[in-house]
């Protein structure tokens, strides 16, 4: 007979091997959670912004005395031509875009991204481009300008692969825009918690929706003259020639179009950044929430419409210039209400001290500087005396410093936390802001200036009875402060990601859900995800906690008294049952 089989009394797993943890930097660079993604595109834009600091300075240093042989005029070019593209879109937007991927799926109450993998591909086509940009440096580098104009950026002017590697690398950057572009508008429409409707939707993720329309729009636009400029250059194409019916003027209005639109997203990114700050160290809530998001839904396509205001030089009808004109000024409409509300959101309120509220102040008034001297060059009078002159400069670089630079950095400086769990240092970031913002008064004022004498723009020298001396001068020190305190940044930023102040998961508080989560978040991001019912769900969240804290006691139960029923009535009722028929008595009695 066989023995009786016997069970188990529990379940058990038995494992052969345990698996061996990988090395942080393999998780970090395989993994597709958004806030890793997010890490990594911090990262590398601070990497470009360290290059384009160096060109920079270079730059000015050749310009600090009349008529200087510091640099080579080829040299000079060749620093010039990737610089633009390296503080646009290898710093200032990628910067964005990586507190995009880590703030805005914990503020609309999401797992994660949409499409995560393809996120993770946006990343890498970025760095990829980005490197490829500088493989020019390998060959002869291209000298052809920040967008790389034709007929000068033809074969003829420019033979060899260096600016070939400059076309491509572009390229490759703006498909990884494009799809970091798709997966944001996916998330935003598909990922979004119970009860946040659009009307609800934080300010900062809102701006991010717009910022990735906006790309998503004018990014292929860039991608299809870049295509059309490398077959002009090797497939014997017409395109921008002039010779066989092709126009230069083209290739100009495509690139000028990107341009604006890759320059209104750093703005309007900022703003959304700018939007979150000012109501958490007002301690209000943010005025006129829903005229805040039109006004910058507004904005987008009216800046993109502005395209030819800097084409005062292209052969173009003067018609389209009083067009670009139009859309300039009625830009300055959203423009001046989103403004107006910060001005309301501050006032009556308790301000609170903190390095992302001074950035943030510092952001506003360089921004609004630079947009202000971008409208009055607008008019086509104004535009034909200041165009390609050193204030067209001034105003470019104060608007885009303002976004880009301090509204980067109050952005980063408030959630930072969520990227590590610690607070950036104040010490520093006290420091950092000053040596910023005086390097960039320093170092843009001067230039503003200089235009107004006749200075033109991007020039490799000036000579010495042109009476520009002192304001060269003066704007090459400040644009040495100004690179000292973006080091400074780096520096608090490097120190602080291991060893900061460690805060709990609300070190501001704030009022929208990434303030809900752990500092840093966990992988799945929330574990129980709140429906949201108003513009500040966190404040929703501690009143109720609030109110349940004040235990409610329940009136007592009234007791229902049995109602008095008159004597007369109760006699009849009683005579009534003894004359019906069938009573009782009279069934149990015998029939007769």
């Amino acid at each position: 007979m066989a023995p009786p089989i016997q069970s188990a009394a529990r379940p058990e797993v038995v494992s052969e091997q345990i698996p061996r943890r990988q090395p942080a930097w393999i998780s970090l660079v395989t993994s597709s959670d958004h806030k890793q993604v997010g890490r990594m595109y911090v990262a590398t834009s601070f990497f470009f912004a360290a290059i384009a600091l160096t060109q920079l300075v270079l730059m000015r240093l050749q310009l600090i005395v009349p008529e200087n042989t510091f640099i080579r005029p080829d040299v000079f070019d060749r620093l010039f031509t990737p610089y633009g593209v390296t503080a646009l879109l290898l710093f200032a937007l990628p910067l964005a875009f990586g507190l995009f991927s880590v703030v805005v799926p914990l503020q609309i109450g999401a797992r994660g991204m949409a499409l995560p993998r393809v996120h993770h591909l946006s990343y890498w086509l970025y760095l990829f481009g980005g490197l490829v940009i500088y493989l020019a440096f390998l060959y002869r580098p291209g000298e052809a300008g920040t967008v790389s104009l034709p007929p000068l950026a033809g074969e003829h002017f420019l033979p060899g692969h260096g600016n070939d590697a400059w076309i491509v690398g572009v390229g490759i950057t703006l498909i990884g825009f494009v799809l970091f572009s798709v997966n944001m508008i996916a998330t935003l429409r598909g990922s979004r918690a119970p009860g946040m409707v659009w009307r609800r939707t934080p300010l900062f993720s809102w701006s991010a929706g717009v910022v990735s329309w906006t790309l998503l729009l004018v990014s292929p636009v860039m991608i299809a003259a870049l295509t059309m400029l490398m077959i002009d250059r090797h497939y014997d194409g017409i395109f921008f020639d002039p010779n066989l019916g092709g126009s230069p003027v083209l290739y100009e209005h495509l690139s000028s179009i990107f341009l604006a639109g890759a320059y209104i997203s750093v703005v309007i990114a900022a703003m959304g950044a700018i939007s979150e700050i000012l109501p958490t160290f007002s301690r209000q809530p943010q005025f006129g929430h829903g005229t805040v998001a039109a006004s910058m839904a507004a904005l987008a396509p009216l800046a993109v419409l502005a395209w030819m205001q800097n084409m005062v030089a292209a052969a173009i009808p003067v018609g389209f210039l009083y067009f670009a004109m139009l859309m300039a000024l009625l830009a300055a409409v959203p423009a001046g209400l989103v403004l107006f509300n910060w001005l309301g959101t501050l006032s009556g309120g308790a301000l609170r001290r903190g390095a992302p509220l001074t950035f943030a102040l510092g952001a506003i008034f360089l921004t609004y500087t630079g947009l202000v001297g971008e409208m009055v060059q607008s008019i086509p009078p104004v535009g034909w005396q200041l165009g390609n002159t050193a204030t067209a400069w001034g105003d470019t670089h104060a608007a885009l410093i303002g976004a880009g630079v301090f509204g980067g950095f109050a952005a980063l400086h408030y959630w930072f936390p969520k990227l590590c769990g610690r607070r950036m240092g104040d010490q520093l970031a006290g420091m950092s802001f000053w040596a910023l913002f005086v390097g960039a008064i320093v170092m843009i004022v001067p230039m503003q200036m200089a235009g107004l004498e006749g200075m033109p723009v991007d020039v490799f020298k000036f000579y010495e009875d042109s009476g520009l001396d002192a304001l060269n001068l003066i704007a090459t020190i400040g644009s040495v402060i100004f690179a000292i305190g973006f080091l400074l940044t780096m520096i608090n930023a490097a120190i602080s990601y291991n060893k900061g102040v460690e805060v709990g998961p609300d070190p501001w508080h704030g009022s929208t859900l990434e303030w809900f989560t752990p500092s840093p978040p966990p992988v799945h991001n929330f574990d129980l995800v709140p429906d949201v019912r108003s513009t500040e769900p966190l404040n929703d969240i501690r009143e109720a906690i609030r109110s349940r804290e004040t235990r409610w006691t329940p009136p007592p139960a009234r007791v229902a008294e049995p109602e008095a029923t008159p004597v007369a009535a109760a006699g009849a009722a009683e005579a009534e049952d003894a004359e019906a028929p069938g009573s009782e008595d009279e069934g149990d009695g015998p029939v007769a």
